[in-house]
């Protein structure tokens, strides 16, 4: 049994329930919901709220937001979030893509101590606590500066021994720079989610990621209006053996209008948290994926990654 820091304080790994890994309630850029909450529409606030209440009635326990500083993150929103609907909220500590060119001569180790500040004091005066750390890379590559966030992370994860997710680019196999420096500075990669790997095109690829023991994110749902290609992946990695390894979610917020527009038109998502359990589940439920499977999937698989050593 482990602790795990929410924004509201401290659970067990045990009452995390279903869990869906990574999601954004806000997602923007620093400052943005503060000062410019125009761009992320109407009410916004309200909107999320209502897609909360619908995912908790729907069953969902608990959301790790992946929003960083500088996606926006609003630890006193996810507070309210949390307090009004009930789920259990992880905020995240770390760092999406590249840091401003203004911090270009700041260290691996500056970002280090900034990171365990926030996990040991708690966000600026929230005093909420981060349950996750975070690290990415896109379509370039691990970049120098990617690279400098990144070794940051992972001596974080060895001093405070949060687990780290990572945003990866899974049709570059870019997830294959990304471990070899956290192999480099001794993280242990049990304790290591690849997200978007619903993005590949080379199952072999996931598999050598799986067998490197980290977790998979499947959390692009529903990032098209077709989400089988999406759903047939998910059940090869199954029928390969590794269930046990599987992240869901979605990737989704109700307030990034960028995010979920694709040749001008937005992605319709009326389902919200709920899309994997309304239409990713019945599909794999046709293609005959064993009940308990889809269970441990959103409730087992989420505790042990919380709860490894």
């Amino acid at each position: 049994m482990s602790l795990i820091s929410t924004v509201l304080g401290t659970i067990n790994n045990t009452e995390l329930g279903c869990c869906l890994m990574h999601e954004h309630l806000i997602a923007s850029a620093a400052g943005i919901p503060q000062n410019y909450s125009d761009l992320l529409g109407k009410r916004f606030k309200e909107r999320v709220i209502q897609k909360l209440v619908e995912a908790k009635n729907g069953g969902i326990d608990t959301i790790v937001d992946a929003t960083t500083v500088d996606l926006g993150r609003d630890v006193n929103f996810l507070i309210e979030a949390s307090r009004l609907t009930g789920i259990n909220i992880i905020t995240t500590t770390g760092w999406w893509l590249e840091a401003p060119y203004l911090l270009e001569r700041v260290t691996s180790d500056h970002f280090t101590r900034i990171f365990i500040k926030e996990i040991k004091d708690g966000i600026a005066d929230s005093g909420v606590k981060p349950g996750i750390l975070k690290a990415a890379s896109g379509m370039a590559g691990l970049t120098p500066r990617n690279e400098v966030i990144l070794r940051a992370v992972a001596r974080t994860h060895l001093e405070t021994k949060l687990p780290i997710m990572l945003h990866s680019y899974a049709p570059g196999q870019v997830g294959r720079q990304q471990l070899a420096v956290l192999k480099d500075e001794g993280v242990n990669l049990n304790r290591v989610a690849v997200d978007h790997c619903d993005d590949a095109d080379d199952l072999n690829y996931l598999i050598w990621m799986a067998n490197q023991g980290c977790y998979l994110g499947f959390d692009r749902f529903p990032h098209s209006d077709y989400p089988l290609p999406r759903v047939k992946a998910l059940k090869e990695i199954i029928n390969a053996g590794y269930a046990t390894r599987i992240l869901l979610s979605h990737d989704w917020s109700e307030t990034d209008l960028i995010l979920h527009a694709k040749d001008n038109k937005l992605i319709q998502n009326p389902y919200g948290y709920l899309y994997v359990k309304k239409v990713v589940l019945p599909i794999l439920r046709e293609m005959n994926v064993d009940e308990g499977i889809l269970s441990s999937i959103l409730t087992d698989n989420p505790r042990q990654f919380f709860g490894a050593e």
